[in-house]
């Protein structure tokens, strides 16, 4: 097996008053968007979640074929993506994983697709904007020294995905300019992180 993807649904929303990736867009869960956009290019899907309700709420939406796993970490650990990471990464069975949150439901295959590409023989591709920041959570990464990576961050307190990225030798980071060329608004990253960008994404889609 070559790719995973792992897509993190851990955690609550108060901004909405439940869990994000279960919020409908079009009638169907933001986490379902995101597992069906990408569904044909991997060859193993995990969903991470926080707690055993939530993972049976999620079982009961994805396709049997996804794997949901329960992060069972408590306290400030558990509002780590870090901690989502590891329990994933901890199962894939792909030599690369791509990680990604619950609710960029535009996530384009494309852009993914390349990402896996630029990722052979590297231990990281990780978009960076021009400004500097990166995108951790839209990464491809190789599974096995990432995973060492992210447990030991964890083991010396740190929870933050570049704390686990700044441990790996090999990292390849990909300007958005480049990713612009096949994903000309960059819709890819749009997060859905409160009710207007929710009315924002059901606009997007309707200008399909």
């Amino acid at each position: 097996m070559d790719r995973s993807a792992i897509v993190l649904a851990g955690g609550f929303s108060s901004r909405f008053g439940q869990d994000k990736g279960l919020l409908l867009l079009a009638g169907k869960p933001l986490a379902k968007h995101v597992l069906d956009a990408i569904n044909n290019i991997v060859d193993e899907e995990i969903l991470v979640a926080s707690s055993k309700d939530q993972a049976e709420n999620y079982e009961k939406l994805v396709d049997s074929s996804v794997k949901v796993l329960i992060d069972r970490t408590s306290g400030n650990e558990a509002q780590s993506p870090l901690v989502g990471a590891l329990a994933g990464l901890k199962e894939a069975h792909g030599r690369y994983s791509l990680m990604l949150p619950c609710d960029t439901p535009f996530v384009s295959n494309d852009v993914i697709a390349l990402l896996f590409e630029l990722c052979i023989g590297r231990s990281a591709v990780v978009p960076r904007w021009p400004n500097g920041c990166t995108e951790p959570l839209q990464a491809v990464y190789c599974s096995k020294p990432t995973c060492e990576a992210a447990m030991s961050a964890l083991n010396e307190g740190e929870l933050n995905m570049q704390s686990m990225i700044d441990r790996l030798r090999g990292v390849r980071y990909v300007s958005t300019l480049v990713l612009e060329q096949i994903d000309p608004e960059l819709k890819t990253f749009f997060n859905v992180n409160n009710p207007i960008d929710l009315k924002k994404a059901e606009n997007m889609l309707k200008q399909r």
